[in-house]
């Protein structure tokens, strides 16, 4: 069993690609949001809240992330609040007793680590951190496996006291799909109905379409290179329809919804612009696209950047003004570029979810 959260699409992401690699690998596998299986109040703080905030009041969400990255410190009161508002969710473990549990995101962890020392549930326990920071609401005591996404944090959680042994460093599991070869770039383009020769930008607003995409697409086409840029909105459905009734855009623009393509859209582009969420970059390395980070969500978004600047896989404008210069400049620069490209092949972990899969699958039939 495969838990996650649907509070930000990355949990689910990440979920979603496990259970797609232990299929592959004939395990049966499969994928609980566990925010279904809490009271109401709960589920409405853990979910509509976190988006309310994202999109409105990032400043907030960077708030609480420093207050509460304090290892150790909240773990019997998260403990008592979780425990509260999850008993659904313990009925429906104590139901269907899955063999081997991995998380996706932190809160369920506590309660499957409770089940185990009360002996009412005796299974492996994983952790799958979603972002490149091991933020302390990870951190819990007798997890059997860790699984993250660069050594940085392997080190950092060997120093907090997790056991070495138990922390594998695999990437973070994007969908088997970005483990095989990329569409080449020109056919993508084709395929998608993008011109096959001209540069083109990607302007990701995530799963929920979060932020103030239509400025930041307004930015975008006051690039002076010749682009291309195609804008995906996600479920925001009103974003798509407000953008695809806009007129007098400089560059050719294709404007999409929701999309089961991602991977296809990706191998279209030169450049990727929006957030720093981890799921999405990884799946842009996969493809090789070289990143443009947009005023990151203070917290985890920020932790992230900060590790692919270090790497030299992407540029960050804080100033929606400058965003234009700034795509101008590195486009303008072809050997900043072939560095930038060099930086991202460097960081793609393809197979992140093939290997964790075949770690836990390993470990339970030794």
């Amino acid at each position: 069993m495969v838990l996650s959260t649907a509070s930000g699409g990355g949990h689910m992401a990440a979920a979603d690609a496990l259970v797609a690699a232990f299929r592959v690998r004939h395990v049966e596998a499969s994928h609980v949001e566990i925010l279904r299986y809490t009271t109401p109040l709960f589920r409405r703080v853990y979910a509509d809240l976190y988006v309310e905030l994202a999109t409105k009041r990032p400043q907030v969400l960077g708030y609480l992330y420093r207050v509460m990255n304090h290892p150790w410190r909240y773990d019997k009161r998260r403990l008592a609040l979780d425990r509260l508002n999850t008993r659904p969710l313990v009925r429906l473990l104590e139901k269907r007793r899955p063999s081997v549990a991995l998380c996706t995101h932190f809160l369920p962890v506590d309660i499957l680590l409770y089940l185990r020392r009360r002996k009412l549930l005796d299974i492996p326990v994983g952790v799958v951190i979603t972002d490149f920071d091991a933020h302390a609401m990870w951190l819990y005591r007798g997890v059997d496996w860790y699984f993250v996404g660069r050594e940085e944090m392997k080190a950092h959680l060997t120093a907090l006291g997790i056991p070495p042994e138990t922390i594998h460093v695999t990437g973070l599991p994007i969908h088997p799909r970005f483990a095989s070869p990329p569409t080449p770039t020109r056919e993508a383009r084709a395929q998608m109905g993008l011109d096959p020769d001209r540069t083109t930008v990607l302007v990701v607003a995530g799963g929920f379409g979060m932020g103030p995409v239509e400025s930041l697409v307004r930015e975008v086409d006051a690039v002076r290179y010749p682009v291309q840029i195609a804008v995906i909105c996600g479920k925001n459905a009103p974003l798509e329809r407000r953008l695809k009734a806009a007129e007098g855009w400089r560059h050719p623009m294709r404007i999409v919804g929701y999309t089961t393509e991602m991977d296809t859209w990706m191998a279209c582009a030169d450049l990727m612009v929006g957030k720093a969420g981890g799921m999405t970059s990884c799946e842009g390395f996969a493809r090789g696209v070289v990143l443009v980070i947009v005023n990151p969500i203070p917290g985890w978004e920020e932790r992230n950047s900060d590790y692919f600047l270090e790497e030299g896989a992407a540029i960050r404008c804080n100033n929606l003004p400058a965003l234009a210069f700034k795509i101008d400049s590195l486009l303008s620069d072809s050997r900043r570029m072939a560095r930038m490209r060099e930086a991202v092949a460097r960081l793609a972990r393809p197979h992140a979810a093939s290997d964790i899969a075949s770690i836990v699958a390993g470990e339970v039939v030794s």
